[in-house]
């Protein structure tokens, strides 16, 4: 998730998409996970005997090239077999524009990137890792996507707004006129093509329905959230948490007291990095030497 004046900016020039003849089950569920590379080389031939594939979620207005790549580059190195994809965009002229639809639509597409990754690996199961919005998806897919729980163990959620984000107060602007002025600050961020902005603010309806009473968390799914004291953009930084049994929810302070990274930052941090792959390997009071994080935000 990204700044909300880069996020207003970016809705503006958003592009949607233009109809297509459907294509029978089998074949769209290739065809998109391929439309989903937009040109990204994914090692299909790679294997690991120690872990399982790990699927990796940009968040907000990012693609596969763009905030979780050196994290990825850093788990290839360590052994993993890391698939990646972009969902959520109107259009491959603009992969940076991504995360954009609805999450609804855009977990859809990440369902079936997950399904290719097993057909294509031979994997029964895969590990999943997200950040912001791509962290939310990993939360959200798994309860609402038929047999996506069942194709996934670990879930690493990096920052996401699970109970929704005010954005540092910025989205309490949209209530100023109470719910009337909030459904149509939603109206017109749909409008301008970025329903997600909409499903992840307060009230949104994403938000809503991940929050409907019954639990976030699936059966035989393992989640850790990861956060920073410092995230500005998911506020305040404890809406990230899941508070549900079995849950690991972290404050990468709690283990690197100096760390500084603000919400983007967190994905480019190398305390974080270690956090997740801990809770990958289930390693969990593994030992690492802590970074100086850069204060990115």
């Amino acid at each position: 998730m990204v700044s909300l004046k880069r996020l207003l900016i970016a809705s503006l020039i958003t592009h949607h998409q233009t109809s297509k003849a459907t294509p029978i089950p089998e074949q769209q569920q290739s065809q998109e996970a391929e439309i989903a590379s937009f040109g990204r080389t994914n090692d299909w031939s790679c294997r690991s005997a120690s872990h399982k594939p790990v699927v990796l979620l940009h968040g907000l207005f990012a693609s596969d090239q763009i905030e979780l790549n050196v994290f990825e580059k850093w788990l290839r190195g360590r052994g993993y077999c890391t698939f990646a994809l972009v969902y959520g965009s109107y259009t491959p002229l603009l992969p940076v524009l991504a995360g954009i639809k609805p999450i609804a639509q855009s977990s859809g597409e990440i369902a079936s990137f997950v399904a290719e990754v097993r057909r294509r690996t031979g994997a029964e199961k895969v590990d999943v890792v997200g950040h912001s919005e791509g962290a939310f998806q990993a939360l959200y897919a798994p309860k609402f996507q038929p047999g996506f729980a069942q194709s996934v163990d670990s879930i690493v959620a990096i920052a996401p707004p699970t109970h929704g984000t005010d954005i540092s107060g910025l989205y309490k602007l949209a209530y100023l006129l109470g719910n009337l002025s909030r459904e149509v600050i939603g109206r017109l961020l749909e409008a301008l093509g970025c329903a997600a902005c909409n499903d992840l603010g307060p009230g949104g309806p994403a938000v809503v329905r991940l929050n409907d009473g019954r639990p976030i968390v699936q059966p035989g799914n393992a989640v850790t959230i990861i956060t920073s004291r410092n995230d500005e953009i998911v506020t305040p930084p404890s809406t990230a948490f899941v508070n549900e049994p079995g849950v690991r929810n972290l404050y990468v302070q709690d283990y690197c007291p100096q760390d500084r990274a603000g919400h983007l930052g967190e994905a480019y941090d190398a305390n974080v990095w270690n956090l997740a792959v801990n809770a990958l390997d289930r390693q969990f009071d593994r030992k690492f030497a802590c970074t100086k994080a850069l204060p990115i935000r």
